[in-house]
């Protein structure tokens, strides 16, 4: 009996110390803010998910990587071919950029010339094409390469002519457009950046930096009363001031990159999070000060979070018509 009591008591003491250890590994865990950023566009790595406890707040994101070719969609008629065009680029002699295009199997990019100009295109049929996200990938893609060595005017996505001939139409017709424009984009990139905020966390700052918001709301809280004036009065100032902070944050930024950028270009922001949508024609030889200033940005303004894209085509600052006659 007193051999059992005393076995007994070896395994609680056993239990305890197992107990009194999770406990302290629980302690000790402390969570690790990541600086990782996602891969360059088309350059085969794909980031793995970040836990949102560790996610930074600078991310520069780029383009997944190549897919895989699909063998289960139908392969294209061939009577009803068609070229789909990714940009124009100065060339005069003929290029091939390999199966980067788009399609069930990744068509052949290749180019077609007029001149010392070329439209660099990939067999297609002649449909339209639907933007899915395999889709829109290959088309920025086959841009990301191209550019690498040459400057690019971004066509549209879907893009697509009947003939080598009607390409060769294109690039007589707006000859002198495009070459005034490649001239002007020579060896520049574009770059996307947004600025985001935590909107409910300016607010409280917002709330115990102003006195005059800081009474309305006691006010509001105490219920002292109708709120009705106050809460209408709390609402415009907490809006006045939020616009203020923002148009400060977002001047700041644009003058911080004012100096390794040659243009710059302000979108709309998307959603109430979103304080600045803006992209930043950039030189090529500048691409690495550009680069170091944005990290240097996202660490002066902790409170923000930054998604930082690019280098792409310059979408945002090439603004070319063309008048194309449907073919039929």
């Amino acid at each position: 009996m007193a051999k059992r009591a005393k076995t007994a008591k070896k395994k609680a003491a056993a239990a305890k110390r197992t107990k009194a250890a999770g406990r302290t590994r629980a302690r000790s865990a402390r969570p690790v803010r990541s600086r990782q950023a996602p891969a360059p566009p088309g350059r085969g790595v794909r980031p793995a998910p970040q836990p949102p406890a560790t996610r930074s707040k600078l991310e520069r994101v780029r383009m997944p990587a190549q897919r895989p070719p699909r063998a289960d969609r139908p392969a294209a008629d061939e009577g009803n071919a068609g070229k789909y065009v990714y940009c124009i680029i100065k060339a005069e002699q003929p290029l091939r950029f390999g199966p980067l295009g788009i399609g069930a199997e990744p068509a052949e990019v290749h180019t077609v010339h007029f001149r010392d100009i070329a439209a660099v295109v990939s067999n297609t049929p002649m449909v339209v094409q639907d933007p899915t996200r395999d889709n829109v990938l290959a088309h920025q893609r086959v841009n990301e390469t191209v550019m690498q060595q040459h400057t690019v005017i971004p066509m549209s996505f879907g893009t697509v002519f009947k003939t080598d001939d009607d390409i060769m139409e294109l690039l007589r017709s707006a000859y002198e457009a495009f070459l005034d424009v490649l001239m002007k984009m020579q060896d520049k990139f574009e770059f996307g950046l947004k600025v985001l905020w935590d909107r409910d966390q300016i607010i409280r700052e917002i709330e115990e930096e102003d006195e005059d918001i800081r009474r309305l709301k006691g006010e509001i809280s105490s219920q002292k009363g109708s709120t009705y004036f106050a809460r209408m009065q709390y609402g415009r100032l907490i809006d006045a001031a939020l616009q203020a902070r923002s148009e400060r944050y977002v001047a700041e930024i644009f003058e911080a990159l004012r100096d390794v950028s040659v243009a710059s270009r302000s979108n709309k922001p998307i959603g109430d999070r979103m304080i600045m949508n803006a992209a930043f024609l950039v030189a090529r030889s500048r691409e690495q000060a550009f680069d170091a200033r944005v990290k240097d940005i996202g660490q002066r303004f902790e409170k923000l979070t930054f998604k930082y894209t690019g280098p792409w085509p310059p979408y945002n600052f090439v603004n070319i018509r063309l008048k194309l006659e449907r073919a039929h």
